[in-house]
């Protein structure tokens, strides 16, 4: 044995990306998301790729340690020697920059993944690692161990020509590389050194019957690396936003991009599963999925800053992979996969640990059966502000719309999940009303903007009655507030899209009242709890932090009541729970801790939307 493998068996031993005396997890917050459109890959400060899944958002894992440090599998690159890490992204792009400081000098590694047009080369599927020694020099060590299908999956690694190939049942891997690696027939691993100015080169390929190994020299990855910043810097350009806030809300449509899977349209939730919302908790979730929702705020969120294709092809996702048919649970799935698939069986993966032990890890989602009225109001709105902003709905489309505002009409007051997917059975939530009331507003207002056939007199008449029941049955004297759901007394941070949705105004005495309630019970330090399950029992065992789109609609809701100057402050507060990169998980813990899936989609759709009304509130 080499004295490179006997340094590699020794590093692996330890049991920890990053060699002795490192911990097994990093905090979810010291990430960095990198994607290609298609997947995407969480990269550590530590230089670690520890979140990876090849193909889509929604394969099975190829690096998962941040769900199992032993058994999930890593793609470890950093220096040899301890050094001081801070990561960046190169300006106005979702290319990462990690950099390394140690005694003897300053090295970076780039990581991307080319946006590729040719629809051959996009299943290749590159990721790519550029290393740079930029001062001195400095030892590196790159460790390369995937684990595929979560691990479950044996593969072996055969040379094949200048590279190794790792092959498992359903997906085979190949790795290019500038310096010599070592293999041991099941990971691959290199030691090498690098003086000021010298690069050495990683990439990554999937592997099909028509896409074969390719070399990755040097001055192919700078050719691919200034290509990818091209792409981003081209598609950030025809933001229209110039507001106070321009770096944190580019930041944000950045990522929400990240989350786009190109080939359908489809937005996804988070790249992400089973990062918990409390750590050793059992709230742990596979947000890989389009839901409705989240999606449709999304393109709320993209329309406003000008992103008109995204909305588009959201549109298209729609029309041609979402079957909008009445059946037993109405209309519309709550989520659908990235293919428009409705079937998202959720089965728990008791092989892995979990981050930081937080089990179970979980794949696909049983929540896609849940009723939730709230969607058909959000999809609307989506609907209503891209034929406002973007181009006018097809024929076809408006009789989708026609056909589930008459299913909304007919249904809006049955009780159901609700907005938070709650698992302790159906309840009448005000929430859900609200989003109805929307549904058959916002259809209205298509219809007379364009003329479109509508019953309009039994439309309005539905609409009405909704609004009247919210009215009478929401309000909580007791509470003097607006309250969850009927019957009860609970306040839910949902209330805050009350005046949001333009259902009531943001004056109203009775909003004022609930938005004082809500700071009371509900707000800490800017930070906004989604409702007490202690009070509210949701049918999951354990707590969760502060919802951070709750947060974001509170900064909303205190610009709308006149309040600019408190919205402003709880503001910059929420900036400073974002990580280095400006990047925010579901959730913040007690001590200002990201926990849940990372990055969330709905995150940052809210930070846009608050920035954008907060910068007009302002002036």
């Amino acid at each position: 044995m080499t004295a490179e493998s006997l340094a590699y068996e020794a590093a692996r031993e330890a049991g920890a990306p990053g060699g002795p005396g490192a911990p097994r997890y990093l905090p979810i917050s010291e990430h960095g998301l990198i994607g290609d459109l298609r997947s995407a890959a969480l990269v550590g400060t530590n230089g670690t790729i520890d979140w990876y899944c090849c193909g889509r958002f929604d394969a099975p894992s190829v690096f998962a340690s941040i769900l199992d440090a032993e058994k999930g599998g890593r793609f470890e690159l950093a220096p040899d020697v301890p050094a001081r890490t801070k990561q960046f992204y190169f300006p106005d792009t979702n290319v990462l920059i990690t950099r390394f400081f140690a005694e003897d000098g300053v090295g970076e590694i780039q990581d991307f993944m080319p946006i590729a047009d040719d629809s051959r080369e996009a299943d290749r599927h590159r990721l790519i690692r550029r290393v740079v020694c930029v001062r001195g020099s400095l030892p590196f060590r790159a460790v390369v161990a995937p684990r595929f299908d979560y691990g479950c999956h044996a593969h072996t690694v055969r040379v094949e020509g200048d590279y190794p190939v790792f092959e498992s049942p359903a997906l085979s891997l190949s790795l290019t590389s500038s310096v010599p690696v070592e293999t041991d027939g099941r990971d691959v691993w290199s030691l090498f050194k690098l003086h000021e100015g010298e690069t050495a080169v990683f990439a990554l390929d999937r592997l099909g019957s028509d896409i074969v190994p390719q070399a990755c020299p040097t001055a192919t990855a700078e050719e691919a690396f200034e290509a990818t910043v091209r792409y981003w810097r081209r598609w950030l350009s025809t933001s229209r936003y110039r507001g106070r806030w321009r770096e944190m809300v580019h930041r944000s449509a950045l990522t929400l991009k990240l989350l786009t899977y190109a080939p359908t349209g489809a937005i996804v939730a988070a790249p992400t599963t089973s990062l918990p919302e409390q750590i050793g908790g059992e709230r742990n979730w596979d947000y890989r999925y389009v839901w409705v929702r989240d999606a449709a705020f999304c393109v709320y969120a993209l329309l406003r800053l000008g992103f008109t294709d995204e909305a588009q092809a959201f549109m298209r996702f729609l029309t041609e992979h979402v079957c909008v048919s009445c059946g037993e649970g109405g209309p519309l799935q709550i989520m659908y996969g990235i293919d428009g698939r409705r079937e998202l069986t959720e089965r728990e993966l008791r092989h892995l640990e979990g981050y930081l032990a937080s089990s179970p890890v979980r794949v696909g989602n049983d929540a896609v059966d849940q009723l939730q009225l709230d969607i058909y109001g959000a999809l609307i709105d989506s609907i209503y502000l891209y034929d406002k902003w973007g181009e006018p709905i097809s024929s076809q489309q408006w009789d989708h719309v026609c056909g589930i505002v008459e299913w909304v009409c007919e249904n809006w007051d049955q009780p159901d999940e609700g907005i938070w997917e709650t698992r302790g059975g159906r309840k009448c939530f005000l929430y859900s009303r609200l989003m109805c009331w929307v549904a058959i507003e916002r259809a209205m207002r298509i219809a007379r903007r364009r003329g479109l056939p509508a019953d309009m007199a039994r439309w309005g008449g539905v609409r009405d009655a909704i609004y009247r029941r919210i009215m009478q049955r929401g309000w909580s004297a007791e509470r003097n507030a607006f309250v969850q759901h009927e019957g009860d007394s609970v306040l839910d941070a949902a209330l805050l899209m009350m005046p949001l949705a333009k259902f009531i105004s943001p004056t109203d005495p009775k909003w004022l009242t609930t938005l004082d309630a809500l700071g009371e019970e509900l707000v800490s330090d800017s930070l906004v709890y989604r409702y007490d399950p202690q009070a509210s029992p949701d049918g999951v065992r354990g707590e969760e932090g502060t919802f951070s789109i709750c947060s974001f609609w509170y900064v909303e809701a205190l610009v709308r009541a006149g309040r600019p100057d408190e919205a402003r402050l709880a503001f910059e507060k929420m900036l400073t729970y974002a990580n280095h990169l400006g990047l925010y998980a579901e959730e913040i813990g007690r001590t200002g801790e990201q926990n849940g899936n990372f990055p969330q989609a709905f995150t940052h759709l809210a930070l846009i939307s608050a920035a954008f009304n907060l910068d007009r509130a302002l002036g």
